[in-house]
């Protein structure tokens, strides 16, 4: 089965071919693409390698996670494959029985106050006003 690695912090001014070298001095049939900005063309800094089994994937990992590429340490692991969605609407997709895709739980900022949490505007000094009721001892 063929394993997909993320291959990141790649530096603005690499040569494809150089890392492809690299790749092949730790195994054979290493694939690597670079990810390509839409306007300029170059490189986005991040690139994905298909590697034939785990045992040179692992071996990849180790030799090249971490070390020195044209001035930049590389970031190589395991990519995490997208999930296909069947084509269909990705928003009607996320709550679907048995759908694979995670529900995301997004914060949307409102001005309207919470019942439950301060204002974080105003949080700092919230703590500070706690602090100081919390010192004054008053005889009651």
């Amino acid at each position: 089965m063929s394993v997909r690695l993320y291959i990141g912090n790649l530096p603005q001014n690499f040569e494809s071919k150089e890392l492809e070298a690299r790749l092949a001095s730790v195994g054979e049939a290493i694939r690597f693409k670079a990810v390509l900005d839409r306007d300029t063309g170059k490189c986005r800094g991040f690139g994905f390698a298909n590697v034939e089994n785990d045992k040179v994937a692992d071996s990849v990992i180790e030799q090249l996670n971490g070390k020195e590429f044209n001035g930049n340490n590389l970031r190589v692991e395991r990519s995490e494959r997208k999930e296909s969605n069947g084509g269909g609407n990705r928003k009607g997709n996320a709550n679907v029985k048995g759908s694979n895709r995670k529900e995301n739980k997004k914060f949307v900022h409102s001005d309207a106050p919470s019942k439950e949490a301060p204002d974080p505007r105003w949080a700092g000094e919230l703590s500070k006003l706690k602090d100081l009721l919390a010192e004054q001892k008053t005889a009651v």
